[in-house]
């Protein structure tokens, strides 16, 4: 199946009947739990693997760093992308995995909401700035690293129900 069709019966709420942008009303909507994982994936070389995993990195603690900053990014959201809502989140976490057999940093966000719409882009929106966090202490010892694969993972809550993203093994 492809994207055109998946999308057939899907309305674009983001646009009026004249085709001007607009931030959808979701005052009517229920207050629900809600939840979003999203993931992502810095590569880097085994030089900057090594002194990542081992705090060695000159500007400090990366992973850190990285850490606040994807935290701060997903509730600075409203901020940054238009027609989204600023939402008062209640939970952001970033986690991070290092796989030493790819010199891999992956990294992995949760944001919880009890609201009106969704925190996808809260998600997706923390590993993004947690990726170009590590890039941007990083970039002294390796500019050839590459922030890949950033995904909704998961979603929960509201009227669409539960999303789990089919990852292959």
């Amino acid at each position: 199946m492809n994207r055109d069709e998946t999308m057939q019966g899907k309305e674009f709420t983001h646009f009026d009947q004249a085709g001007q942008a607009r931030m959808v009303d979701v005052s009517h909507k229920s207050d629900t739990v809600r939840q979003a994982v999203a993931g992502g994936d810095v590569y880097v070389s085994r030089e900057c693997f090594a002194l990542i995993s081992t705090a060695s990195i000159a500007k400090g603690d990366v992973l850190g760093v990285a850490r606040l900053a994807g935290i701060m990014a997903a509730k600075k959201v409203g901020d940054l992308i238009p027609l989204t809502h600023p939402l008062p989140i209640t939970r952001a976490e970033i986690d991070f995995k290092l796989e030493a057999e790819r010199n891999c940093i992956e990294i992995t966000a949760t944001v919880g909401i009890t609201g009106k719409t969704g925190v996808e882009m809260e998600a997706l929106t923390a590993v993004s700035i947690a990726a170009l966090t590590i890039y941007d202490m990083c970039k002294a010892v390796d500019k050839a690293m590459v922030i890949d694969n950033i995904r909704l993972l998961t979603k929960s809550g509201g009227k669409s129900g539960t999303y789990t993203r089919n990852e292959p093994k």
